[in-house]
């Protein structure tokens, strides 16, 4: 009787067949597919399993990225409540000697008319800041509103939208700029609202370039099967799946948006003096750069700061919304 094993081949010159006896398998509780896997990592030679990678690893924003918004909204607060905070009168002149040094009074040292820098600086925040984010709100809202519906029905709704938001960025931007505030006026609204304008167009773009990418999605069409109304499925489906990319590249446009102002500021076009703003302080200080050059150091240090933390925060959230496909 022979015994069940792996047929071994022919026996020479016997014509026999031999059967050579299957080795015990040892059962480890791993189906065949985990094995193969764990087996293939094996370390040549030393008999020892490496640990197999792990398939997904999660999104951190990191310490850098807390930082960053740590200082915008300590920049933030600073500036609501700078109205409440032992700060001298940012405008006023002939209180104090100028050009003075920092010094335990003057932080920051004090400005050729004799004005505090350190509340020059804290009130000028105020203008940075509440054209920066309340022009790229209005671009939010105006131009998210513009490249949902263009990316979400199409045809010739979305060549039109599309085509103007193309004459727009193709418009020279600083004579659109140097247009609207000469006929407008150079007061905080309207400084926000042409910069808000102008921050529309790109806003749109993205906005649509995300509308196109979701609206044949599976969770969009299943609503769509259910007799669900564009409406519902442009508020409840779509919409919250392209807010983290604007809201990434919002405050991307936030540090943009800064930049512009201060250099309205500085060829004399922004908010009209006495209102300190960081761009107005630069170009008061590259008067007399070579007698005090703090005077324009400490508004620049400042935007430089905090453009640099919008513009990795917004980047650091643009890597962590960012989706891919299967969870690589």
């Amino acid at each position: 009787m022979s015994s069940v094993g792996e047929e071994a081949g022919p026996h020479p010159g016997s014509g026999v067949t031999t059967f050579r006896p299957l080795e015990p398998r040892v059962n480890t509780g791993r189906t065949s597919g985990e094995a193969d896997v764990n087996d293939s990592d094996q370390r040549p030679g030393t008999g020892v399993v490496a640990p197999a990678e792990p398939a997904y690893v999660a999104k951190k924003l990191g310490p850098a990225f807390w930082i960053s918004v740590g200082w915008v909204t300590l920049l933030i607060l600073v500036a609501l409540t700078a109205g409440i905070l032992p700060l001298q009168d940012p405008t006023a002149i002939g209180d104090n000697l100028p050009r003075l040094g920092p010094s335990p009074g003057h932080l920051l040292g004090t400005d050729e008319l004799g004005r505090d820098l350190f509340a020059r600086v804290i009130f000028g925040s105020r203008t940075s800041l509440v054209v920066g984010f309340a022009s790229i709100a209005f671009g939010i809202v105006v131009g998210g509103a513009v490249g949902l519906v263009a990316g979400y029905y199409g045809g010739r709704l979305d060549a039109a939208l599309n085509g103007m938001s193309t004459i727009l960025l193709a418009f020279p931007v600083l004579i659109f700029l140097l247009t609207i505030v000469t006929f407008l006026g150079q007061n905080l609204f309207d400084v926000t609202f042409t910069l808000g304008i102008l921050s529309v167009a790109p806003i749109a773009r993205i906005i649509r370039a995300n509308t196109l990418a979701y609206a044949n999605r599976e969770f969009v069409l299943a609503a769509r099967a259910l007799g669900a109304r564009n409406r519902r499925i442009l508020v409840r489906e779509i919409l919250p799946n392209v807010l983290p990319s604007a809201l990434a590249f919002s405050l991307v446009a936030v540090a943009v948006v800064i930049v512009a102002e201060g250099a309205l500021s500085f060829l004399g076009l922004s908010v009209r003096p006495p209102t300190p703003t960081w761009g107005g302080m630069i170009a008061e200080g590259g008067q007399v750069l070579a007698q005090d050059p703090l005077v324009a150091l400490w508004p620049a240090l400042a935007m430089f700061v905090t453009v640099l933390a919008l513009n990795f925060a917004g980047d650091r959230l643009q890597v962590y919304f960012e989706v891919r496909e299967g969870g690589l």
